[in-house]
């Protein structure tokens, strides 16, 4: 049990997790993905939100090897260690784990100097919560030595299918495999209050916990709607440059997603603005307040619920591809544009029994010139509704895209 953990169960005595069951779930993707990051760089860096189980990955890739220096830059003893940074590290072999960098920034410009060493005795895998900070010095200190891979909670696959859990509970670990709901919610609960008041400071990021959790609020019932900055920042009492700032700030910090909108030299007049997202589709269901799945059904940010966790596990099965939507001001539109591999694929997101092709979709489809036109439904099961149009499940929309 990691200190996070134990220092939540200690806050709730009452919560209970699967540990033996979060230890289980193999991350086979990401685990291959950050071995090849290596293989081609001195130097990989997981980027993702706290508690989505960066540590638990890198212990996982690390078994068995005994070449492998592990530092939690957030024990002091740790963090002693690196002192005089080049002292100790310029010593060692094979492969350094820093967890926690963005507390130590400043060890980014030995790293830089370790990494350019021929032959190449060392490599290192970084592992930090997002932090503009630490981005922007990172890719400032070690471009060209330096590779990133963005990390989220559980997906489909590693959920094992579970798509009602999934999509209800979202996919941090802790909260997915809870005993029970109710313990799901407290988990989620005790994260947005523990990002708010601790680790936004920890990432060197003073905005006020109480105006922060205001627009992340608002942001759960903008979810799957055109952004309007004007009319937040009057709903709000702030300035139009103070909201920019914190969407930025909860976009960095992987809680939100910003998907901007695809602009052609079509003669229509199209949408400029982006559209958010909270990433997390349990964090969303916490900020609305909505007590269970069975009420969920009956609630008006169902669809946008939907589009949402659709969207996050598209965007999580080809991170690489370009990520867009498309509107314009006569209604067409669609909800996910994405260039992939070389082709231009849309993706309508529906909660219904018996989706039709609509007047919008064939405008989609002829204006972007898609090669193909997924209506995603929450069941499984696939058929054409036109030329070019299929409604298919989620998991069969992720399928079409490993082909």
């Amino acid at each position: 049990m990691d200190a996070d953990t134990l220092e939540f169960c200690i806050a709730n005595p009452s919560f209970n997790v699967h540990i033996s069951m979060m230890n289980s779930i193999p991350r086979p993707e990401l685990i291959q993905l950050l071995g090849d990051g290596l293989e081609r760089s001195p130097i990989v860096t997981i980027l993702g939100p706290r508690q989505c189980g960066k540590t638990t990955l890198a212990r996982e890739f690390c078994k068995g090897r005994r070449d492998v220096v592990f530092l939690d830059l957030e024990n002091p003893a740790d963090a002693a260690r690196l002192a005089e940074p080049m002292l100790y590290l310029e010593r060692l072999s094979g492969l350094v784990v820093l967890d926690e960098v963005q507390t130590m920034p400043a060890v980014l410009n030995v790293l830089r100097v370790l990494a350019d060493r021929r032959p190449l005795p060392l490599r290192f895998l970084l592992l930090g919560s997002a932090s503009p900070e630490l981005m922007d010095k990172a890719s400032e200190s070690l471009a060209g030595r330096v590779e990133f891979l963005e990390m989220g909670g559980f997906g489909l696959r590693e959920a094992e299918g579970d798509q009602d859990r999934l999509w209800w509970r979202g996919g941090f670990p802790r909260s997915f495999l809870a005993s029970k709901d109710e313990d799901a919610r407290i988990w989620q609960q005790d994260f947005i209050s523990t990002f708010l008041e601790r680790d936004l400071r920890k990432m060197g990021i003073e905005i006020s916990p109480a105006a922060l959790r205001r627009l992340w609020t608002v942001c759960a019932h903008y979810h799957g709607q055109i952004w309007n900055s004007s009319a937040v920042a009057g709903g709000l009492g702030e300035s139009a440059r103070t909201v920019k700032r914190h969407l930025d700030v909860l976009s960095g910090a992987f809680m939100l997603r910003q998907l901007q909108p695809w602009h052609e030299n079509l003669m229509k007049r199209q949408v400029k603005s982006p559209r958010v997202y909270l990433r997390d589709s349990g964090i969303l269901h916490a900020l609305l307040g909505i007590p269970s799945l069975d009420s969920l059904f009956s609630h008006p940010k169902l669809g946008a619920s939907w589009e949402g966790f659709v969207i996050e596990e598209i965007c999580r099965t080809a991170p690489r591809s370009q990520a867009y939507f498309w509107a314009t001001h006569t209604g067409a539109e669609v909800d996910l544009l994405l260039l992939h591999q070389g082709r231009r694929i849309g993706f309508e997101c529906k909660v219904t029994d018996a989706p039709k092709a609509t007047k919008s979709m064939h405008i989609a489809l002829n204006d972007l010139s898609l090669d193909e036109l997924l209506v995603v439904v929450p069941r499984s099961g696939e058929y054409p509704i036109a030329p070019k149009i299929r409604v298919c499940g989620v998991s069969a929309a992720v399928a079409a895209l490993r082909l």
